[in-house]
C-alpha cells in the first residue's frame, strides 16, 4: 500500500439480544430455542442463509463442520450421547444431498436427528434450479417424517413438530424443507414448545395379558436369556434391565446398539451377540428355551439365519414399534411397548423366578472354552485388541468410544468392557465409514466433562479426516486412534475368506502419514510401531489438552474373530480362518 500500514478493520460486538420474530426464519429459531437446542451442527449456503441470519442473534452454538455428511454423523452422535434429538443444517441441493448417509444412518439405528435443509423459493420448485432438489422425495424413505414448509406462520410449528416425532416413540430423523421465500417471508406468530399431532400416540404399556402370559413363560424356563437391545438405551431402561435380570438370576446378552445398557463386568453379562459375538454368547442364543428379547429389530448381523436363532426358544419380544414384532424372527409373547415400562410390568408379574443355577453355570463354562484372548509376541507388530484393552483401562468408565466401521469398530467392541449406557457411538445399521471423527465432535459437545477416545481405521479416517479441522478450531480434547494396516481390512479379511485371498481394491499401496497429517491440521500426532511405545504415547496423547491423533501401524494379517459367516449358524461360530 505504498508505504502506508494495512488497517485492520474495526471491531464489532456481536449483538445477542433476543428478536422478535419478523420472518419465517425467525421462528424457525425459535422453535429450535424452545425445544431447549443447545448445539447445531451445519454448512452455510445460498438457501439456508436466511435461517444462518436468525441463527446470528440466538445462544445457540453453531458448529461450522467441514462436510454436511460430518453435520449428520455429528449430530447424530450428539443425539445418542444426550438422547435428544441432535440438529443439523443445509443449503439445498448438494447441501442437502450431503446430508443423506447421515440421515439414513440415524434411520437405521433409530437414533434422534433433526435436519433443516435451505430449499429454492417456492415459485422455482420443480424448475430444476440452480441448486435445487427434491429433498422430501429423496429423505422420504430414510426419515420418520419429512416437512415441505410452505407458510411462514407455520413453518416454526413444522420444526417444532419434527423436533417432537424425532423424540418420541420409536426415535428417528426427521427433515423439514425451508423454501427461500418462507423463510424470508413476514410472520409474527411464535411457534410455541414443540407438539406431537394428534394422530400420533405411541404405546407405553404392553397388554396385561400378553404380560402376565410372558412372565409364565420366562418363570417356568430353565435355559432363560435376556437379549438387550438399542431400545434398552434410548428408553432409559438400563436400571430396570439390571435389576430385572439379578433379581431373577438371568443370563443377559447384548446387541450392538444395546452395548452398554448392562454393565460386561457384572457375573450374568455374557457380552455381545452375532456375526462377531462372544462364543459365550452366541451358544447360550443357540441353546436357550426363553429369550426375553427387549428393544431390538433382530437384525441379520444379529441372526445369522434365521431359522437357527434361538430355535428351541420361546421368544418374548418388547418393543415399541409394532412394525418390529415378528417382522424377522416370530415372536411367541409380543410385547409392544416402552422398554422402560414393559419390564416394571415384567416384573410385576413374576409369580416366581426361574430355576436358573445349573445354567449359569453352563454360560460360565462356554466363558472358560471361548475366552476373548489372542497372541501379542513382542517381536511382531503391534495387535489391536491390545490398544483396545490398554487405553480402555487407561481411561475412566464413562469414557465415550467412537469409531468408524470395519475390523477396528469390531476390535473396540468386542476388547473394551462396556459398563455404562451412551458411552457406546457407532454407525449399527448403516456401517458407516467415516462416522468416527464427526461422532467424536459431537459427542464431547454433548459430555464435555467426559473422555472422549475414537478408535478409526486408516480407510475410515480417509473419509472423513477434514473434520479434523473443527475439532482444532473448537478445542475439542477428543483423542484419535487409528488403526492403520493399510487397508480396507474388513474387505481383505473377507477376500481372504471367501475370494481366493484375491485383494482387489482393499489394499493402499500409499497413505499418509496420519500423525503428520494431524499436526498439518493443528491437531497434535503421534505414532506406535511397536509394544515399547504404547503406555507413553497413551498417556501423552489422552494428557493433551485438544485434538491429538495416534496413527498406530497394526499387525496387516489380524483378522477379527469369532466371525460368524453371513447367514450362519451362531452356534457354529469360526475361531479362525480355517473354520469358516
Amino acid at each position: 500500500m505504498s508505504g502506508e500500514q494495512a488497517q485492520s478493520p474495526p471491531e464489532t460486538e456481536t449483538d445477542t439480544t433476543p428478536k422478535e420474530i419478523e420472518t419465517g426464519a425467525d421462528a424457525v429459531v425459535r422453535s429450535l430455542e424452545n425445544a431447549g437446542v443447545e448445539h447445531v451442527f451445519g454448512v452455510q449456503g445460498g438457501a439456508i442463509m436466511p435461517v444462518y441470519d436468525a441463527l446470528y442473534h440466538s445462544e445457540m452454538a453453531h458448529i461450522t463442520m467441514a462436510h454436511e455428511q460430518g453435520a449428520a454423523h455429528a449430530a447424530d452422535a450428539y443425539g445418542t450421547v444426550t438422547g435428544d434429538p441432535g440438529v443439523c443444517m443445509a443449503t439445498s441441493g448438494p447441501g442437502a444431498t450431503n446430508l443423506v448417509t447421515g440421515i439414513a444412518d440415524a434411520n437405521m439405528d433409530s437414533d434422534p436427528l433433526v435436519a433443516l435443509t435451505g430449499q429454492v423459493p417456492t415459485e422455482f420448485v420443480g424448475n430444476d434450479a440452480f441448486q435445487e432438489t427434491d429433498t422430501v422425495g429423496v429423505t422420504s424413505p430414510v426419515t420418520k417424517a419429512n416437512f415441505f414448509a410452505d407458510d411462514p406462520t407455520s413453518v416454526g410449528g413444522d420444526v417444532g413438530t419434527a423436533f417432537a416425532l424425532a423424540n418420541r416413540g420409536r426415535q428417528g430423523p426427521t427433515l423439514v424443507d425451508l423454501p427461500k421465500d418462507v423463510t424470508n417471508g413476514e410472520t409474527t406468530d411464535d411457534p410455541g414448545a414443540p407438539e406431537l399431532p394428534d394422530t400420533y400416540a405411541p404405546p407405553e404399556k404392553a397388554d396385561s395379558d400378553a404380560v402376565s402370559e410372558a412372565a409364565t413363560a420366562l418363570a417356568r424356563a430353565e435355559k432363560p436369556v435376556i437379549l438387550a437391545g438399542g431400545g434398552v438405551i434410548k428408553a432409559e431402561a438400563s436400571d430396570e434391565l439390571r435389576a430385572f435380570a439379578t433379581e431373577h438370576e438371568i443370563p443377559v446378552i447384548t446387541t450392538m446398539p444395546g452395548t452398554g445398557s448392562f454393565p460386561e463386568d457384572h457375573e450374568l453379562s455374557l457380552e455381545i451377540a452375532g456375526m462377531h459375538g462372544t462364543g459365550y454368547a452366541n451358544m447360550a442364543i443357540t441353546v436357550t428355551d426363553c429369550m426375553l428379547a427387549v428393544g431390538t429389530r433382530f437384525d441379520d448381523r444379529l441372526t445369522g439365519g434365521v431359522e437357527t436363532f434361538a430355535p428351541d426358544a420361546e421368544i418374548i419380544h418388547v418393543d415399541i414399534d409394532a412394525a418390529e414384532i415378528s417382522k424377522n424372527i416370530e415372536a411367541d409373547h409380543p410385547l409392544v411397548g416402552d422398554a422402560k415400562v414393559v419390564l416394571d410390568q415384567l416384573a410385576d408379574s413374576m409369580v416366581g423366578s426361574p430355576a436358573t443355577e445349573s445354567w449359569v453355570e453352563q454360560c460360565q463354562t462356554w466363558k472358560s472354552e471361548y475366552p476373548m484372548d489372542y497372541a501379542a509376541p513382542d517381536d511382531e507388530p503391534v495387535k489391536p485388541q491390545y490398544i483396545v484393552e490398554r487405553f480402555d483401562e487407561l481411561t475412566d468408565d464413562d469414557t465415550i468410544v467412537t469409531t468408524g466401521v470395519g475390523q477396528h469398530q469390531m476390535w473396540a467392541w468386542q476388547y473394551w468392557t462396556w459398563t455404562k449406557p451412551r458411552t457406546w457411538v457407532t454407525s449399527h445399521g448403516l456401517g458407516t465409514m467415516g462416522y468416527g471423527l464427526p461422532a467424536a465432535i459431537g459427542a464431547k459437545l454433548a459430555a464435555p466433562e467426559q473422555d472422549v477416545v475414537c478408535f478409526d481405521g486408516d480407510g475410515s479416517f480417509l473419509m472423513t479426516c477434514q473434520e479434523l479441522s473443527v475439532a482444532v478450531r473448537e478445542n475439542l480434547d477428543i483423542t484419535v486412534v487409528v488403526l492403520n494396516n493399510s487397508a480396507i481390512g474388513m474387505v481383505r479379511q473377507w477376500q481372504d475368506a471367501f475370494f481366493g485371498e484375491r485383494h482387489m481394491a482393499s489394499e493402499y499401496p500409499w497413505i499418509p502419514d496420519f500423525d503428520t497429517l494431524a499436526e498439518a491440521f493443528g491437531a497434535r500426532g503421534f505414532r506406535i510401531d511397536t509394544y515399547d511405545e504404547v503406555e507413553e504415547v497413551i498417556e501423552a496423547a489422552l494428557g493433551y489438552d485438544g485434538p491429538s491423533v495416534i496413527d498406530v501401524h497394526i499387525d496387516p494379517g489380524e483378522n477379527v474373530y469369532p466371525m460368524v459367516p453371513s447367514g450362519g449358524d451362531n452356534g457354529l461360530f469360526a475361531l479362525t480362518e480355517g473354520q469358516l
